[in-house]
């Protein structure tokens, strides 16, 4: 007599069809009901559906809670087309038009922030609110000082190398042992490639330059509810300077926004999802009807 197999932490697999044949790989917990919002997770730069594994199930039995991997990342194949702002948001869009009319909750860490406002100023009518974990924000002028970019490009070179000869795993094995055992499993397999690497130098050869040109036309989220959450600790390559003008910047974000909320994770660095996710969790879950 076969057993079937226990169901994945963070649901069930789903491939996501684009205009032009790619396909993204998206996971999918259905929470309690369909007419409800849906929460749709984006994760950092070099990041996947998997860093969202403490989260996403917390969430799950209060609203479906979605998570997928961008092209070059996880389980989805690489873009032909390149990895700009534009690309991505557009296919972040183009998932939202696959599971339904709305409304979401998005939520973006780290470099997924900006994505996840990008998108929501395309089409504001079917987001219910906006949570930026930690996000880039061009309010920050410490990330296009020549500084950043030198050290940004050194750390994904020195990645690359790492990835090659399998020695970058390791080197996060400290968040790999706080999440749940099959996201750890996926995360430890798919996370940690040259492949990822290669992604991530994709994107960086744009986003900067892109996101340097939101401080004079930043998207326009409207009346969007935005809860931005920071990091209350340096480390993670931010030093206490970095770290100030980070959650400046975030302050700067949620006080633009009707009804802006700023909080600060005290007890984390950047990887909020895994270090404080009870956070994250409270701050979506605010955002959806009750």
């Amino acid at each position: 007599m076969s057993v079937a197999p226990a169901p994945h932490v963070q649901g069930a697999p789903e491939e996501v069809p684009l205009p032009d044949g790619r396909r993204l790989h998206a996971m999918v917990l259905d929470g309690p009901r369909r007419d409800g919002p849906t929460v749709v997770f984006e994760a950092g730069a070099g990041a996947g559906r998997s860093s969202w594994g403490l989260v996403q199930p917390a969430v799950a039995p209060h609203a479906r809670a979605v998570v997928y991997d961008r092209s070059g990342l996880g389980r989805s194949a690489p873009d032909p087309a390149g990895r700009t702002l534009d690309r991505m948001a557009g296919d972040l869009g183009a998932l939202l038009d696959h599971f339904g009319p709305g409304p979401y909750v998005l939520v973006g860490h780290s470099a997924g922030g900006p994505l996840v406002r990008l998108a929501a100023a395309r089409d504001p009518g079917r987001v219910a609110g906006l949570v930026l974990v930690d996000p880039t924000d061009e309010a920050a002028d410490v990330l296009f000082g020549r500084g950043f970019r030198r050290m940004e490009r050194t750390a994904l070179r020195l990645g690359l190398a790492l990835a090659a000869l399998g020695l970058l795993r390791p080197l996060f094995r400290g968040r790999l042992a706080l999440l749940p055992e099959d996201a750890r499993h996926d995360m430890a397999r798919e996370g940690f490639t040259p492949g990822v690497l290669r992604t991530q130098r994709r994107q960086a050869r744009t986003y900067l330059d892109e996101l340097a040109a939101w401080r004079d036309t930043p998207p326009d989220t409207g009346d969007i509810p935005i809860t931005v959450v920071s990091g209350g600790l340096p480390g993670d390559g931010m030093n206490t300077a970095v770290r100030a003008a980070a959650n400046a910047s975030h302050a700067h974000r949620a006080g633009l926004a009707p009804g802006g909320r700023h909080v600060v994770a005290a007890r984390s660095g950047h990887y909020v999802p895994l270090t404080e996710p009870e956070t994250v969790v409270r701050e979506i879950l605010a955002l959806l009807p009750d």
